[in-house]
């Protein structure tokens, strides 16, 4: 027979593999593939969609840690019987997903608050001063007035003190962990990850061989001792840590535990990764240390995303390397897309240069601080049932620990049935993890005031007739 098609849409904010995850899926669960049926080789599959061999790989991998596909060595990937408890909620998890009113699930923002007339009025701008020369290729590592412009912005914000050289523009933070990935690590490399952990990372790691090694975070960031225990014995390449209102737990690292962390980088000879979408969104005190702000070392790798702070369809963001990376990056960056588009680049430069990226900025934490306080009000009324939670007085997210008899997955499944889309823990913990099914996280991003009221109310209400 022949292989489902395969539309993918470079414009939309999902990440290719995603897409390519979710259709091959729904042909898996619709039997327009059936059991055994030997999907298309990597690279020719890859040749056909006109994507990179990784886009592929992650999505294979993605379809087999969901039970979907089977791997056998030397023969490829095999549609199986999916397990469907195990279902990975990383998009739309089962066709009644499409149905839910309430998205609970999703961390990006609502369109209704992106800044679509004064980032138009810069593309117009760029437009007129540039002519066609605004469509021309970039340097590999992006518009170099935009790194200028960055450098100026992290060190007043942020107290990194970098240069214009060291900063890489990437289409979004995925793949700068993707070209992280292909520019560190070989197949059978380690790398350390906190645990539960943005899993969209730990694809791109293993899409490059790597092995995984998860360890528990503690109040003050990820656990020092099991840290070093573990780095003692499997020596990785890469520790990968996200220190401001983490995914999926919000949890900030204290200034204590990112020195330490620094400390062991230089101690054991490993990069530091540090992956920052959220700190600018800090709706009490000013959050102002990051690891790449104390890196005397020079052994951090900073990861900065726009998509939750601007618009998720611009798909850019930046790295800022260690000098002594640099080369082999840009390196990397040239065999991953040669340029992105200057049309962004030049028009987001503006957005900074006139001050459009601060107003913003400020106009988005009033929406989010007000969408935080009332969601924080209402999960007040989930108290009785047991069901725990730290204020992280920052972010788009709760991050919620159940009660000891609630299943995380079934609570998703019961709440689905009533409109309410929530994300349970199963797809950010490792498949061995004893608290993976324990805990829901709730993001208020994309939603209302009316819509966050009516949301808690239905989890209220399932939390209150739960059983098994």
């Amino acid at each position: 027979m022949n292989f489902v098609s395969i539309q993918l849409d470079n414009t939309s904010n999902e990440p290719l593999y995603l897409q390519l995850f979710n259709q091959i899926k729904q042909a898996i669960l619709s039997e327009q593939l059936p059991t055994n049926y030997r999907l298309p080789a990597i690279r020719t599959l890859a040749k056909t969609l006109q994507v990179n061999n990784v886009t592929v790989i992650n999505a294979y991998k993605q379809l087999e840690s969901s039970g979907y596909v089977i791997s056998k060595k030397g023969s490829g990937f095999y549609v199986s019987k999916p397990n469907t408890s195990e279902i990975s909620l990383m998009t739309t998890p089962n066709p009644k997903a499409a149905k839910a009113s309430i998205n609970f699930s999703s961390a990006s923002p609502h369109p209704g608050i992106f800044p679509t007339d004064s980032f138009k009025a810069c593309l117009n701008q760029v437009l007129d001063r540039d002519k066609g020369f605004a469509f021309g290729y970039q340097e590999t590592n992006g518009f170099m007035p935009l790194r200028e412009v960055l450098v100026e912005y992290l060190q007043k914000e942020h107290h990194i003190l970098t240069t214009p050289e060291s900063i890489q523009i990437v289409s979004g933070a995925q793949q700068g962990i993707d070209i992280i990935s292909k520019s560190c690590l070989n197949a059978g490399d380690y790398v350390i990850t906190e645990t539960p952990t943005y899993n969209g990372a730990t694809d791109a790691f293993k899409s490059r061989g790597a092995r995984i090694v998860p360890v528990e975070l503690t109040s003050e960031g990820i656990d020092l001792i099991a840290l070093e225990k573990r780095i003692n014995i499997c020596k990785p390449k890469l520790v990968y840590v996200m220190t401001k209102f983490q995914n999926p737990t919000t949890l900030c690292y204290t200034q204590q535990t990112l020195k330490a962390l620094l400390q062991l980088a230089q101690k054991y000879d490993f990069y530091l990764v540090e992956d920052d979408s959220m700190s600018e969104l800090s709706y009490k005190d000013k959050s102002t240390y990051s690891l790449k702000s104390l890196d005397t070392f020079n052994c951090v790798i900073y990861i900065k995303s726009f998509s939750k702070l601007l618009m998720p369809g611009l798909r850019i963001g930046f790295l800022v390397i260690p000098d002594n990376l640099l080369d082999h990056f840009t390196r990397t960056k040239q065999m991953t897309d040669i340029a992105a588009s200057g049309l962004i680049h030049r028009s987001l430069d503006l957005f900074f240069r006139t001050n459009k990226w601060e107003e913003h900025l400020s106009y988005m934490k009033a929406i989010y601080t007000s969408k935080y306080e009332l969601m924080l009000s209402q999960l007040n009324k989930l108290k009785v049932y047991n069901i725990t939670y730290t204020e992280p007085n920052g972010g788009l997210c709760f991050w919620l620990k159940l009660s000891k008899n609630i299943s995380a997955y079934k609570l998703y499944e019961l709440c689905l049935d009533k409109g309410l889309l929530i994300l349970p823990s199963t797809i950010f913990y490792p498949n061995t993890h004893k608290q993976r099914d324990s805990f829901i996280r709730l993001s208020f991003a994309p939603c209302d005031a009316k819509e966050i009221v009516e949301g808690i109310a239905i989890l209220e209400e399932v939390i209150k007739g739960y059983s098994y």
